[in-house]
């Protein structure tokens, strides 16, 4: 089978993004948003899946989570 990955960055006036999958992964996160509930779904998300999520966001959270999530 072969190995499905992607990887990506995207900035935007309102948040810096870096992410990276591996669908054929075991599970293994490593996610950062700043935000603690959609850390916690996101890395569940993966683990469940069983498939690998790196992500790191830096959004205007003094504002609000919105584009932090919506951009992700």
């Amino acid at each position: 089978m072969d190995n499905r990955t992607a990887a990506l960055r995207r900035t935007t006036n309102e948040t810096d993004i870096e992410l990276s999958v591996n669908l054929d992964g075991t599970g293994a996160t490593d996610v950062e948003t700043g935000i603690g509930f959609f850390d916690h779904m996101l890395a569940a998300f993966g683990r469940h899946g069983l498939f690998d999520l790196r992500v790191r966001a830096k959004g205007d959270l003094e504002v609000d989570g919105h584009h932090t999530v919506e951009d992700t």
